[in-house]
């Protein structure tokens, strides 16, 4: 397993990128765009930097760097995607992914689930929680907590074969649309939970 994190300019939840990086389970580190100044803040130097560095205001130096023209068509944190998949990293964790604005976190959200359903593990840390991807079929088991909000959120038209095993309300065999609330804000009553997909692609958002 070879595990890559991208460190985007977005909220960047530094205590927890320490801990990952301090217990060695990052092979790569790669910033994207902004994201080098977050490093840069924390002490960290990444393995590159990558992006047009318009949201940086300058290209780092001392590293290897891989500048784009800020005239494309794909964002700097899919042009991170791509590159970190191209190195066949088959795990990634991003940090700076989601928070602040809501377009990029959006289209930060349809990346991750574009780069699942190519066989990579995609996990994006926030201030308090992660966004994982499960690309059916695909099962996630997560350890019993007494307390905790989980959410499941279909990123196709139809997945099909959902099934949420140990939480307060549970689900099997329901097929989830991405027109429903349903998914949102289930809970943790002391049980290990178990969820999963046949078909289709979800967003499971889980405590950190």
């Amino acid at each position: 397993m070879k595990t890559c994190a991208l460190v985007g300019a977005s909220d960047f939840n530094a205590d927890q990128f320490k801990i990952m990086d301090d217990a060695g389970v990052f092979d790569y580190v790669m910033a994207v765009d902004g994201g080098f100044a977050h490093l840069e803040s924390i002490g960290r130097k990444p393995n590159m930097a990558i992006g047009d560095f318009d949201s940086l205001g300058y290209v780092p130096r001392g590293l290897h760097v891989v500048r784009h023209s800020a005239h494309k068509d794909e964002s700097d944190m899919e042009l991170a995607l791509m590159r970190a998949k191209s190195q066949r990293f088959d795990t990634i964790y991003i940090f700076g992914g989601l928070g602040r604005r809501l377009d990029h976190t959006l289209a930060n959200l349809q990346l991750f689930a574009k780069f699942a359903e190519r066989d990579i593990s995609i996990s994006a840390i926030g201030d308090d929680s992660l966004v994982t991807f499960l690309a059916g079929p695909d099962v996630l088991e997560a350890p019993a907590r007494e307390s905790g909000t989980v959410s499941v959120f279909a990123m196709n038209d139809k997945c099909c074969g959902v099934f949420e095993r140990g939480l307060e309300w549970e689900l099997d065999d329901y097929t989830l649309d991405n027109r429903t609330s349903l998914g949102l804000s289930n809970e943790f009553k002391g049980e290990a939970i178990m969820i999963g997909v046949e078909q289709g692609t979800l967003a499971v958002f889980l405590p950190l």
